[in-house]
This record gives structure tokens, C-alpha cells and sequence, in this order.
């Protein structure tokens, strides 16, 4: 929804952005008909996707019926990814789709403010400060104001035992917001858009992990059984939640379902404090809204008259009580409940309504061919009169009548608007702070994504009513495997230009060759590219022209680069000029089977970096984990790496590594690690050298990754500038084949590392030190041990972001870990 208050959503949107279109069963449009004499609304508010209690969300939205909705602050951009190596902007798309598919399973909707995910902080102070509190809170006092909450429930406390400072900003910002919101002279620009509003109450829905004697008799103490089966649906909301938790994948929060009582505990915080149950003490019903006296019986009367074999029997019970909700002035709920009805006729008339575009993509100025498919398949006498699109400045007349289940399909080529937007995520098309995304759009805040690139109405009409749809125009094909399959259209500039690597990190004088792809997107493409370079680098050349014919069509450029001793730290940007206008995007395609396909277009630029680099050795195995570019940076550098499987873990094959670097987190998320780490310590212990990445404590598939006892702890340095000591300056992995120096530890980014071994074997030299403000030394970053012939590496140094953001020293650092044993 766009504006909800004094503008609300106006369309009832038929299919999800590029989802599968979903036609609600019997019984499940019998639970939406119950849901029309419900009118109350609860707001769950976190920081992060996952944060979120998929198990109160179920429940709330199927049991109670109320509109519930997460705010997550943060889109998760400064997380770990479990399933590739996407991290930062690109992760925080993962995982804004993977709440949107959360969403889709439980029943809630979706919200998020402009705070960015900038990494672990161990306080609100710190973080309030980076995300610029007033810009935050400014956004929740607008989801307030526009979703309206009777109840807004914190996951988390105000006095940090969530943990991580994110946690406590948010409940520190929902109390705060509770009475800005109902406050005119606070945020007054929102005003234009949404009316003040003053919600019930705020509590805090209590996590046993940090108070597990919680009792519902404690002061400002209610509870609720949340583990309720619900008989329409079929299912318990325990196991509902752990559906909607398992959309979590990129962070490997598979769930399985449990059954049974759950009982939830909410503390009161502020507001009008409850007694027996977190929902007393306010209307939620039409009694709620002046002049609605007729509507509460004639949904009584619909919900008795219900046939379940027949739901469209229930179309014309909906068009008059459509009628009735039509005369009353309470615009809020007038929107929203004549949104229900009119998905409700919808799904009652078995309604299929379909736009999809030959291709996934065009450009500003091209033309597209749209296929229509129009079907009402259980009534008939239902006439689409007009259809307009405001991204394609249409207004079309139709005038067609379909009769029951006979298809009508339609095909017409428009001409896309020049001026019409590209299709980047909001949030991203404008370079924000380290803590704060840059959104100027006040309508944009808070929505979970884009609209659809280009949407149609229909305006219909029903026994002499009026009913608008909403659909998106999409991309559809049949996969031989996964059969019908979608995706977003989108709209793109006419030319991308890619780099084949995002880093070319150089260690001496000599020149190397850069390749480009520059792809069309249209047809008939005269380009030209010009390259431009940071002080200090030379192009052999930085200008070409060409031409592509086709759309689609791709040609690649290779040029030599070669740095001086004046080398400077930088971009190399590429840019492309079509019928004077210049382009500079790449683009990167983000692909799973569990959310829709995104894309993602950043600026065209590869990253120069000049480092004194020494290297021993030359080639490397890599054992994936949950998947890091470790092996592509140390290939930049001029090392052979090969990706090894638990089939070359024979040890005649192993020795002709000079080191083997383990991925992140794989020994949490491969099952055979039990039977790998044998083998992988076995080539330590005849003279290899072995490099472990972090781990975390939990889900370990074996203790045993570890030839000599460490325990795995949170430990972590989150200050990414923390003063780093040297415990054992004379050691090898300090001084050869590079000279690290605390020059090595500046420019550093996010983080120092997470989750270090706290304790560990008197074998394992700890050679580093360093901590947070106001917190003891972590001495576990780096432990190195010999074993046998050969070495052991245990680091939870944060190389997986450092090495891909090109920092010089972290280079120098890793370089030095592969160099042990290979003098």
C-alpha cells in the first residue's frame, strides 16, 4: 500500500510481484469472509529479518484476524549468507525477499524503515548515532501513522538483554515513537499523507533466553496460547511459523513445525497496561466505526449463508455489502475493507487476470508486447470496461463481457515511455551513509520493495458495481523441470557494462589484462565506451566504439592496465554513451528458487589497488562452506586456486597444495564434516598447511575440526578500527613473507572478526589481541599451531569482507598465513 489514512491503496493487486498467482481454496476465502468483521491491527517491531516471532504473526493473522505487519529496521545488509556469496546490498535483497516470502506464508505484511544493517554493535548508543536517530524514528513514528496499530509489540527489551545494540534501538525507538505518533507538531510533513494516531499499548514480547523464570503472574505480565490448531487451514500456527521461518534460508533457519500448547508472554511498556490479555480493552469490531450499524449484521449473514461448495453463491451478499461500506466516512477502514470484499469476489469467481510480457526486460523508448488473459470461471455477466496503465500513459477501452469459464485473450504492443523509471530497488538508487539509506520519497519509506515496473487497472463492473484490479505486467515460461515459472519484468537501461572482476589488486609494475562484457538491451545499439582510471594507472586504451544489433547481443573489450609507483587507490569506471545520454550501470542477477529473481544494477567499476605484496607458494585447494570469495581475490593475486570436492580429499592429491583454505561456516553447514575433517587434518599433519575460517558454536556437524581442544565462543570485535596488538611479534605469520605492521590494520571494514575460540590448547600460538571500547582483550582472532609436518590455522578474522573490499594489510596478512611451511 501506498498511503494509508487520508490516502490509502486504492487497487486490489492480482498477483505478486512475479509471484505464481494463488487462488484461495474454499475454506480458505471462508476465513477471509470471517476476517471482514474484524478490524484491528498489530504491529511486531525488531530490527532484522528473522528477528521477527513467525509464531505470534501466524497467530495474530489467522486466530485473532487482525491485520499484522513486521517492521524490521534494517534489511540485514551486514549479516553472514548461508546459501552464496552475496553480501551487503546484495544479501540485504536476499533477505528482504525472503521476508516478503515469510510474510506470504504466515499471513503478515511487511514493513522496513531506512536504517542500515552496518554490522554488529554491542550498544544502542552507538548505533542510534551511525543511523542517524531522528531519520529512524522519524520512519517508525510513519509506519505508526500509517498502519495504525492498536497494539505495537517489541521482540526485544529496552535494557539490553536482547544483545545486540540493533535489538534495543528498536524497542527503544517503538517506546519513543508510541507518543510522537499521536503528536501533530512531530514529523508534520508525514502529515500531508497520513492523519496522527495513538495506539493502545506497547509491551515487549519476553524471549525465555534472556528471562526464562517469566511468569504471567509478574507484574505487567499477559499471556497468550499462540499454539493453537487452526481447523480451516488445517494446520497449528507453530507449524504455520515454522514455514514462514524456513523462507529464512540465507540464513540457514530451516525450522520444523511443533504442535501443542506455546505459551507467549508480552511486558507492558507503555500505554494503557493490560490485565488478562494482550488484546483487551479496545474495539475491534465495526462498532468502531460511526455509521457501520448495517454492515456487522449483513456479514453475519454472509458467513451463515457460506456454501463451501459453492463459494461464488457469496458474490452477490459481497457486492451489496460493498455498497453499504461504500457509504460510510471512515476512510481508513473503507479502504481496507472494500479491498477485502473485492479480493473476496475475486477468489469467489474463480477471477484470473493475467499480463505478462514477452521478455523479462526492455528499455526507456522501446516497445513491448503484452499478452492478456482474462477468465471468470464460476460466474458470468462480468465486464471489463477500460484499462489503464500510468506508467505507460494508457487508457484503453475494452468493453468485454466474459461469461463463466469461457477465456478471452488479448494481445496489444505499447510504446514504453522514455521518461519512465528503471527498475533499481528504492532504497539503492541514491548512495547513502554507513547507517542510513538515502530515500528522499516520503511515499517509499517504509515499503518492503518496488511496485511492479509497469502495472495495469481494469476497471470492472458486477451487477452494476464498480470493482478496479490491479496486475502487474510479468514474465512467464515453462521450465522443463520446474514447469510454469516467473519473474519480474523490469526496466533497464540499453546497454550494461560488467567487469569480469569487481578487484584487480596488483603487487608489482607489471601490466594485465582487464576484460569487459558490454551487453545490449535492445536492438540496433551504437555505443561508446569510455574507461576512466584513479591517478597513477595506465590504459592502453580507454575509448571504443561499437555496435550491437541484436537485443541481448554481448561483446567483450580486453585492454592492459599498468600501474606506476604512484599508484592510487580507486575505481576504474566504465561508461557508455548511446544517442548522447551515458550510461553507467553493470548488472548483477540475483537467483534462487525461494524468492522472485532480482535485479540489481550498480555502477560499472572495477576496484585498483596497489598493495607491496610478497607471495610464497602457488597453489591453493579451497573446501567450500557456506560461501565466501576468498578464492576469487586470492586468484586476483596471482594465485592457482581449485575448488575441492570431498572427492579429492585423497592425500597423494592434497599435496600439491601449498595451503588449503576452508570456507566460511562449513563446518555448520556440511553434514560430512564428520568425515571430512579427518582428511583435512590429515594433510596438516604430513606437512600441509591448513586455514580454518570461522565457525559458529552452533549447529556444528563435529566437534572434532580442530587437531588440539579450542572452544568456539560470540566473541567478536566490532569496532572495525579496534587497536590491534601483536601478543607474538617474532612469529612467523607477522613477519614473512610480508612485514605486517599496524599500518596493516587501517582501512578495515565492518568488523575485526566474530566468533572467536575463547579458550583453546596451550599448542596454539594466539597471535593477536584487540577489543572493544570498554571490554577485555580477544586474544582468540588467530590461532596457529604446528601439527605434525605441517600447520594449523584457526581464524575468526573477518577476511570474507576485508579480502573482497580490497583492504591491503588483510591481504598481506592472509598471504602470510598461506606462506607457513612453504619457505
Amino acid at each position: 500500500m501506498k498511503k494509508i489514512g487520508l490516502i490509502v491503496s486504492l487497487f486490489v493487486v492480482l498477483v505478486g510481484f512475479a509471484q505464481q498467482p494463488k487462488q484461495l481454496s474454499s475454506s480458505e476465502i471462508y476465513q477471509k469472509i470471517q476476517k471482514l468483521n474484524v478490524l484491528g491491527n498489530v504491529l511486531y517491531l525488531a530490527a532484522h529479518p528473522d528477528d521477527e516471532n513467525t509464531r505470534f504473526i501466524a497467530y495474530s493473522a489467522n486466530e485473532k484476524l487482525y491485520n499484522t505487519a513486521y517492521l524490521s529496521l534494517t534489511r540485514g545488509d551486514g549479516g553472514q549468507n548461508l546459501i552464496g556469496t552475496e553480501i551487503r546490498e546484495e544479501l540485504g535483497i536476499i533477505r528482504t525477499q525472503e521476508l516478503l516470502a515469510a510474510r506470504r506464508t504466515d499471513g503478515g505484511q511487511q514493513f522496513f524503515s531506512r536504517a542500515n544493517d552496518f554490522g554488529y554493535s554491542k550498544n544502542p548508543e552507538e548505533t542510534l548515532e551511525i543511523w542517524d536517530k531522528d531519520k529512524i524514528l522519524a520512519d517508525v513514528v510513519w509506519v505508526i501513522r500509517k498502519f495504525r496499530p492498536d497494539v505495537i509489540v517489541c521482540r526485544f527489551p529496552t535494557d539490553g538483554g536482547g544483545g545486540h545494540g540493533h535489538h534495543t534501538s528498536s524497542a527503544l525507538l517503538g517506546v519513543e515513537a508510541f507518543d510522537l505518533a499521536a503528536d501533530k507538531t512531530k514529523y508534520p510533513e508525514q502529515l500531508k499523507y497520513v492523519d496522527v494516531w495513538q495506539p493502545k499499548r506497547i509491551v515487549v514480547n519476553t524471549g525465555r533466553w534472556w528471562n526464562d523464570k517469566i511468569s504471567v503472574n509478574d507484574p505487567g505480565v499477559v499471556a497468550e496460547d499462540i499454539g493453537l490448531y487452526n481447523n480451516t487451514l488445517g494446520i497449528s500456527y507453530n507449524e504455520l511459523a515454522a514455514k514462514s521461518r524456513t523462507m529464512h534460508k540465507s540464513q540457514g533457519f530451516g525450522s520444523t513445525g511443533s504442535r501443542g500448547e506455546l505459551i507467549e508472554y508480552f511486558e507492558h511498556l507503555k500505554g494503557e497496561e493490560a490485565k488478562h490479555s494482550l488484546f483487551e480493552g479496545y474495539k475491534t469490531d465495526w462498532t468502531r466505526v460511526k455509521g457501520s450499524e448495517k454492515i456487522e449484521s449483513l456479514i453475519n449473514e454472509l458467513v451463515s449463508n457460506y456454501n463451501v461448495e459453492q463459494p461464488h453463491l457469496s458474490v452477490p451478499q459481497l457486492i451489496n455489502l460493498k455498497k453499504e461500506i461504500n457509504q460510510i466516512n471512515d476512510k481508513f477502514w473503507k479502504e481496507i475493507k472494500l479491498k477485502e470484499i473485492d479480493e473476496l469476489i475475486r477468489n469467489c469467481m474463480g477471477i484470473y487476470f493475467e499480463a505478462r510480457a514477452q521478455d523479462y526486460l526492455t528499455v526507456p523508448g522501446d516497445s513491448i508486447k503484452v499478452d492478456f488473459e482474462f477468465i471468470t470461471r464460476t460466474y458470468s455477466n462480468f465486464k471489463i470496461k477500460k484499462i489503464f496503465s500510468k506508467e505507460l500513459n494508457l487508457e484503453m477501452k475494452m468493453d468485454s463481457v466474459l461469461s463463466q469459464n469461457k477465456k478471452i485473450d488479448y494481445n496489444h504492443t505499447f510504446f514504453v515511455p522514455r521518461n519512465i523509471e528503471i527498475s533499481q530497488p528504492y532504497w539503492l538508487k541514491e548512495e547513502g551513509t554507513l547507517g542510513t539509506y538515502k530515500v528522499d520519497d516520503q511515499l517509499n519509506i517504509g515499503k518492503p520493495e518496488n511496485d511492479s515496473a509497469i502495472n495495469f487497472k481494469l476497471v470492472c463492473e458486477l451487477d452494476g458495481v464498480e470493482i478496479t484490479y490491479q496486475i502487474p505486467l510479468i514474465y512467464k515460461w515453462n521450465d522443463p523441470v520446474k514447469g510454469e515459472s516467473y519473474r519480474p519484468f523490469v526496466i533497464v537501461p540499453p546497454v550494461f557494462v560488467n567487469f569480469s572482476e569487481q578487484l584487480q589488486l596488483f603487487s608489482n609494475l607489471n601490466s594485465r589484462e582487464i576484460e569487459l562484457t558490454i551487453k545490449s538491451n535492445s536492438t540496433n545499439v551504437n555505443t561508446k565506451l569510455k574507461l576512466d582510471t584513479p591517478k597513477g594507472w595506465e590504459l592502453s586504451q580507454n575509448s571504443f566504439d561499437i555496435k550491437l544489433a541484436k537485443k541481448g547481443e554481448e561483446q567483450k573489450m580486453k585492454v592492459m592496465l599498468t600501474p606506476s609507483v604512484e599508484a592510487e587507490i580507486g575505481d576504474l569506471k566504465a561508461m557508455l554513451t548511446v544517442n548522447e545520454k551515458t550510461y553507467d550501470k553493470s548488472i548483477n542477477e540475483i537467483i534462487y528458487d525461494h524468492i522472485p529473481t532480482q535485479i540489481y544494477m550498480p555502477k560499472a567499476k572495477s576496484k585498483l589497488v596497489f598493495v607491496d605484496l610478497k607471495t610464497k607458494g602457488n597453489k591453493i585447494g579451497y573446501f567450500n562452506g557456506a560461501g565466501d570469495k576468498i578464492p576469487e581475490a586470492l586468484t586476483s593475486i596471482g594465485y592457482n586456486v581449485d575448488e575441492i570436492l570431498e572427492s579429492d580429499l585423497a592425500l597423494d592429491n592434497l599435496k600439491q597444495y601449498n595451503a588449503i583454505v576452508v570456507g566460511i561456516r562449513a563446518v555448520n553447514v556440511n553434514d560430512r564434516m564428520e568425515f571430512i575433517m579427518p582428511k583435512l587434518l590429515a594433510y596438516a599433519e604430513n606437512g600441509g598447511t591448513l586455514i580454518m575460517q570461522y565457525n559458529t558454536s552452533h549447529r556444528l556437524k563435529t566437534d572434532a575440526f580442530a587437531p588440539y581442544n579450542l572452544k568456539l565462543s560470540r566473541d567478536r570485535v566490532t569496532e572495525e578500527d579496534a587497536e590491534v596488538t601483536f601478543l607474538k611479534p617474532e612469529h612467523p605469520v607477522l613477519n614473512a613473507p610480508n612485514k605486517i605492521t599496524k599500518a596493516d590494520f587501517e582501512g578495515w571494514v565492518q568488523e575485526r572478526g566474530l566468533y572467536f575460540p575463547n579458550e583453546w590448547d596451550e599448542k596454539y600460538d594466539a597471535v593477536l589481541s584487540w577489543h572493544d571500547k570498554n571490554e577485555p582483550a580477544k586474544n582468540g582472532s588467530l590461532l596457529v599451531a604446528k601439527y605434525g609436518k605441517g600447520h594449523y590455522v584457526y581464524t575468526g578474522i573477518s577476511f570474507f569482507r576485508e579480502l573482497p573490499a580490497a583492504v591491503p594489510g588483510a591481504y598481506r596478512l592472509f598471504v602470510n598465513l598461506i606462506s607457513l611451511g612453504n619457505e
